[in-house]
C-alpha cells in the first residue's frame, strides 16, 4: 500500500521574498566572521552538550553537520580529540617561545614581540583569530612595513608550531598580506664625521674604540660581534669564523690589517671569559648604547646607530668596486635582495656596463683592443 506524500509550497508574502542566501541557509552551519571563508557547525551531542567544529568549506560543513547528527541519533560517542578544548592563542604562543628559546638566536626579540601579541589575542581561541583582525591591528599601530612584516613572521611561526604539534589544522597567517618594504635606511659616515665620532669615543671610552674598528672592517652584526669567542678567530689564516649567523648558517670573514690590530688590542684586554670583547660575560654587550650613543650625540653627526657601522662596511666595499655577490657573502645574506640597497653606490661599475653598448667593435669600453681583435 502506497503512502501519499503531501507537498506544501510556501508562498512568501509580498515584499518579503527570500534571498538566495536565506534559501540556502543550513541549520547548524554558519560562517564566522561573515565573508571570512571560515565555516563552522554547531550541534548538541548525545549527552546534550553543545559542540562546535570547523570545516574547510560550506559544503564540507554541511556534510560534517549531517554526519554528526547521524552519530548523535545512533548514540555514538565523539572521538576523544573532539572533547578537548580548542587551544588559546596564549598557549600556542608559549609553545612557540619554548621552541624559539631552544633553537633561535633571536629569542629575545621573539619574547618582546610575543608580549604584544599576547596582549592582543591572549585569551582568544587561536582558531577564531582572522587575517582581517591582524591587518586591523597593524593599521591601528601605524607601524612601518618592516615592523609589520616582523610581527607577521612571528605570528606565522606561532601557528606553524601549533600545526606541527597537532593543535591546529592550518596556518591562517598565510592569508595576511606581506607589506612592501622600501630599500631601507642607509646611513653612512664621511671622513669628517668618522673623525668627530672617534674623538668623542676616545674622550668617553677610549678602550672601546677597537670594538668600533672591528665592526667597521668586518661588517659583523652586533650580536655576532659580542658573542664572538677567541676560538672563532684564526690569526694564521686571517679569518673570523661565525659559527651561526642570523639565518642559521656558518660563514667566514677575512681579516684586513685594521681588523687584526683591533683584535690585538682586544686580546690585550682579555678577562678570562673567552669572549673577544672583554666583559661580555658580565653583560657588557648590552651597555654599548650608553657609551656609543653618547659619543654620537656629542659628535653632533645626526642620527647614527650601531647597526649603521655594518652599512658603512657594505657601502665602502661597493664604492671600492667589490661586486654585490661578494658583499652579500661577507654580510651573511643568502640572497642579493638585501644588498641591492647599495647598488647605487657603484656608479663606475654601472657606467662601464652601459658604455659597452657604444664601444667600437673589437674594443672594450676603455678603447683597449679585445683579444679577438688582437689576433
Amino acid at each position: 500500500m502506497s503512502t501519499a506524500t503531501a507537498v506544501v509550497l510556501e508562498i512568501p508574502k509580498r515584499g518579503k521574498a527570500k534571498t538566495q542566501s536565506e534559501e540556502k541557509k543550513q541549520r547548524g552551519v554558519y560562517e564566522k566572521p561573515r565573508g571570512s571563508g571560515r565555516w563552522w557547525i554547531r550541534y548538541a551531542d548525545a549527552t546534550g552538550r553543545i559542540r562546535r567544529e570547523r570545516a574547510p568549506s560550506k559544503g564540507a560543513a554541511i556534510t560534517l553537520y549531517q554526519k554528526r547528527k547521524t552519530e548523535v541519533l545512533q548514540g555514538r560517542k565523539l572521538p576523544e580529540t573532539l572533547r578537548k578544548p580548542l587551544p588559546s592563542f596564549k598557549s600556542i604562543a608559549e609553545d612557540a617561545l619554548a621552541y624559539s628559546r631552544a633553537h633561535k638566536r633571536s629569542y629575545r626579540d621573539d619574547e618582546y614581540r610575543m608580549g604584544i601579541l599576547i596582549k592582543w589575542f591572549g585569551s582568544r581561541t587561536a582558531e577564531t583569530i582572522t587575517p582581517q583582525e591582524i591587518e586591523a591591528r597593524f593599521s591601528e599601530k601605524a607601524w612601518a612595513p618592516a615592523t609589520c612584516n616582523r610581527y607577521r613572521a612571528l605570528l606565522s611561526f606561532v601557528y606553524r608550531i601549533a600545526v606541527r604539534n597537532g593543535k591546529l589544522a592550518d596556518n591562517p597567517i598565510r592569508k595576511v598580506a606581506r607589506r612592501r618594504e622600501n630599500s631601507g635606511r642607509v646611513r653612512l659616515l664621511d671622513a669628517e664625521q668618522e673623525q668627530k665620532l672617534r674623538e668623542k669615543i676616545r674622550e668617553l671610552a677610549p678602550e672601546r674604540e677597537p670594538e668600533v674598528d672591528l665592526a667597521l672592517h668586518t661588517g659583523m652584526r652586533r650580536n655576532e660581534q659580542y658573542r664572538l669567542r677567541w676560538e672563532h678567530v684564526d690569526f694564521k689564516l686571517g679569518l673570523l669564523n661565525i659559527a651561526q649567523s642570523k639565518n642559521g648558517h656558518r660563514r667566514s670573514i677575512p681579516l684586513n690589517e685594521v681588523a687584526r690590530k683591533a683584535l690585538e688590542k682586544l686580546r690585550a684586554q682579555q678577562d678570562g671569559s673567552g669572549y673577544v670583547v672583554p666583559g661580555t660575560a658580565r653583560g657588557r654587550e648590552r651597555d654599548w648604547q650608553r657609551w656609543f650613543e653618547a659619543a654620537v650625540k656629542k659628535a653632533d653627526i645626526g642620527r647614527f646607530v650601531w647597526h649603521d657601522l655594518r652599512h658603512c662596511f657594505a657601502s665602502r666595499l661597493v664604492m671600492a668596486g667589490v661586486d654585490l655577490r661578494t658583499v652579500a657573502e661577507l654580510l651573511g645574506h643568502r640572497t642579493l635582495q638585501m644588498v641591492m640597497r647599495y647598488a647605487h653606490l657603484a656608479p663606475g661599475h654601472v657606467r662601464q656596463a652601459v658604455d659597452r653598448l657604444v664601444a667600437p667593435q673589437g674594443q672594450d669600453a676603455t678603447g683597449t683592443k679585445t683579444d679577438t681583435e688582437k689576433q
